[in-house]
């Protein structure tokens, strides 16, 4: 048997060499490659760290890292914002009117510039009227039942509590305003049909149409209540300020009202509608889950 002699080497003949690159190392710093070598995974799939495969928020909206995803904190902040400063405005005008201010005497020289303006008397009326409660509450009832609708077919997580805190919010409103009447006992305009009587102070004709009108929006502003990919937001809200304007406009033209009253009716509309807007928004961060019209499975996100 033969045998086949290897060379030998002392341990003088040992020299430095250069280390060898492993071929499943060879291109570890490749960009794009999904090969054996990823510096992530040796199989080539994505990484298990929680920046590895991390998907964006909600659609259209800004989001994190499911299971839960939220609204900012700073929709919450303006909502309060708002309320604060519509409460703080509020009371600024009701201790002008209570106290017989320099603004009082203003409003009503501009009250009774707008009572002999062109504005026509018809439609004046028109609008003035949208803010009665025979008016406005069905519509918002109607809103409120079909964004109910809506909500349960796209199995949307406590989908009742929109309409709910909707008709709670314009409940409320009449609880505000009449306190407040009786309080301050503001005569109306003199050209009012009928005569001058007190209690005029605030609108409640303002308030009724700001806050029917401006829940409206906010039920069919709602994801599940809107078509998929569109958004309403923006339309009903410039939508609804436009109605506010000319509903104001109409009772100042028609004397049914100083422009204080309406502004005030605003003002506390502002504080209710911010509250509603508050209640809404906790709903109201979910994507449009139906497909073709059937609702689609839930996901991790709808875990409360």
């Amino acid at each position: 048997m033969s045998e086949t002699l290897r060379p030998q080497g002392t341990a003088g003949d040992a020299r430095p060499t250069l280390p060898q690159l492993r071929p499943s190392r060879a291109f570890a710093h490749d960009s794009g490659a999904a090969r054996p070598g990823n510096p992530h995974r040796p199989d080539g799939r994505p990484p298990q760290t929680p920046r590895g495969a991390r998907t964006s928020g909600q659609r259209g909206r800004l989001g994190t890292t499911p299971p839960v995803p939220r609204r900012p904190a700073f929709f919450l902040h303006s909502l309060l914002w708002t309320g604060v400063l519509c409460a703080a405005l509020f009371a600024a005008l009701t201790w002008q009117v209570a106290s017989d201010g320099p603004l009082r005497a203003l409003d009503e020289r501009f009250g009774r510039a707008v009572v002999h303006s062109p504005v026509p008397t018809a439609l004046a009326e028109f609008f003035a009227d949208l803010g009665n409660t025979v008016v406005a509450l069905p519509v918002l009832v109607l809103a409120a039942l079909y964004a109910a609708w809506r909500g349960r077919r796209a199995a949307a997580p406590r989908w009742w509590l929109p309409p709910l805190a909707a008709l709670v919010t314009m409940a409320v409103v009449p609880a505000l305003v009449v306190p407040v009447k009786t309080w301050l006992t503001r005569p109306g305009p003199p050209e009012m049909a009928g005569g001058a009587h007190a209690g005029f102070f605030p609108s409640g004709h303002g308030a009724t149409a700001a806050v029917a009108y401006g829940a409206v929006a906010l039920l069919l502003a709602a994801p599940w209540t809107a078509r998929p990919g569109r958004s309403y937001g923006p339309a009903l809200t410039a939508a609804v300020v436009l109605l506010d304007l000319a509903v104001g406009v109409g009772l100042v033209r028609r004397a049914y009202h100083w422009p204080l009253d309406v502004l005030a009716s605003w003002c506390l509309a502002g504080v209710l509608l911010a509250a509603c807007a508050a209640v809404c928004g906790r709903r109201a961060d979910r994507p449009h889950t139906e497909v073709d019209g059937q609702p689609a499975a839930p996901t991790s996100s709808d875990a409360m």
